[in-house]
């Protein structure tokens, strides 16, 4: 009975092995081809900060991302636990109201960037983290109904940070993309299992409601972005009518 279902899962994984390959052999080719004119644009365009201004604006950065993912460690690891002690909902409906916040948290990466590309990173930052306060600190004390849409605006607008702050740490240091992308990309899973792990002992201690009244507070850690510089939004050139 299972082996049919391990072929048929096999086979999808042989299949995304296959899809990943050929974009991976895609992209070392547009890399090779165009790897001359972006090293060139990277190194040679200054952000007129000094050494201490960028090391304060990364380090302002990283706790931007604690907040943001010790939240999100707190909703994907404990929602369901928190809306079946406060609302005796079956595991089967706790799980529905957990799989609207990851969808909204899915449409909020897919939205960040187009976003910040249009009214800046910065700007981006400001409203995902800290506009996710007033929902977030409503949300222990909502009813069911309110905590279905509360958990979607929340997902939505939270998401759309990682993108913002990952282009934003890039720009703020030219020509280190990937160590940036390495940085900020291992910071975030890191800091969701860790959070895991001390939002569980806090919740044995005391309670999971304690722990989503304490965390609700994270996103006001958003106030730090009036503290980084701006850096403005780089336009691309219109391309003239032939």
């Amino acid at each position: 009975m299972y082996r049919g279902q391990i072929v048929w899962f096999s086979l999808l994984a042989l299949v995304g092995i296959i899809v990943v390959s050929r974009i991976g052999a895609w992209y070392r080719n547009y890399l090779a081809l165009h790897h001359g004119a972006k090293r060139h644009a990277s190194l040679h365009r200054e952000t007129g900060l000094s050494r201490k201004r960028v090391l304060f604006s990364l380090g302002i950065l990283i706790v931007l991302v604690f907040s943001k993912y010790f939240y999100l460690a707190s909703m994907s690891s404990y929602y369901t636990f928190f809306l079946i002690e406060k609302f005796n909902l079956s595991v089967q409906d706790a799980q529905l109201h957990l799989f609207i916040f990851l969808a909204a948290i899915a449409a909020g990466t897919f939205l960040g960037g187009p976003v910040g590309d249009r009214i800046g990173r910065k700007a981006v930052i400001w409203v995902s983290i800290l506009g996710v306060a007033p929902f977030a600190l409503a949300l222990p004390f909502a009813n069911l109904f309110w905590c279905a849409v509360l958990s979607a605006i929340i997902g939505l607008i939270l998401a759309s940070a990682f993108s913002a702050i990952l282009v934003y740490a890039q720009e703020l240091v030219p020509g280190k993309v990937g160590t940036m992308s390495g940085l900020f990309f291992g910071l975030a899973f890191g800091l969701g299992g860790l959070g895991s792990a001390i939002l569980g002992a806090i919740a044995d201690h005391h309670g999971i409601p304690f722990v989503f009244q304490v965390c609700s507070y994270l996103p006001l850690i958003g106030l730090l972005t009036a503290l980084l510089p701006n850096l403005g939004t780089p336009r691309l050139p219109r391309r003239r009518p032939a």
